[in-house]
């Protein structure tokens, strides 16, 4: 695999047994080149600290694919709107909160508009039909709006270790068996 692969989780971390960390654990121990990104107090996360965190990491890893879950789908959309971002070949959001959040500590990332580019030559959404943070109604219209391709999973939760996603073997082959490459 020779993908540039940037994993971004979002508030509270994806710390194991997450599916996030066990991908880089699996890239990682395949000599692949991964960066899992660990934003500063994620548990009271700052949008201004994490855009100046993954605007350092975009510039310095220069990844091919980047995965976003949760929260970090929100700071991607806040970057794209500014116009910040490097082009990436492959982008994937896995369970964005919905666009009309209203945890109370993550009111500093809300309200965010629906980028107009995504900064990516291909997206995947990927959903769950039960997610507690985004109704599928929403998570349609937002795919709808972002105009890209969705994978819905069924009775997934957040797609989280919570709701049984540990070792995401579907992501992992799907990242594994793409050589993607972007053209910047």
């Amino acid at each position: 695999m020779s993908n540039r692969v940037l994993l971004l989780h979002g508030w509270g971390g994806s710390d194991a047994p997450h599916w996030q960390s066990f991908i880089a654990a699996e890239i990682a121990r395949d000599y692949g080149h991964v960066n899992f990104l660990r934003f500063e107090n994620f548990d009271t996360p700052k949008l201004d600290v994490w855009k100046e965190q993954l605007l350092k990491t975009l510039l310095d890893f220069k990844p091919d694919v980047v995965v976003c879950h949760s929260l970090a789908n929100t700071l991607w959309f806040h970057l794209c709107e500014q116009n910040k971002l490097p082009k990436i070949h492959k982008l994937y959001l896995v369970a964005p909160p919905s666009m009309e959040c209203k945890v109370e500590e993550l009111q500093e990332f809300f309200p965010v508009k629906i980028p107009s580019k995504l900064m990516s030559e291909e997206t995947l959404l990927i959903t769950s039909t039960d997610d507690p943070y985004m109704t599928q109604e929403e998570a349609q219209a937002l795919q709808k709006e972002l105009a890209v391709e969705m994978k819905v999973l069924q009775n997934a939760g957040h797609i989280n270790a919570d709701s049984g996603y540990t070792q995401w073997q579907w992501m992992l082959d799907e990242l594994k068996n793409k050589d993607y490459k972007c053209q910047q």
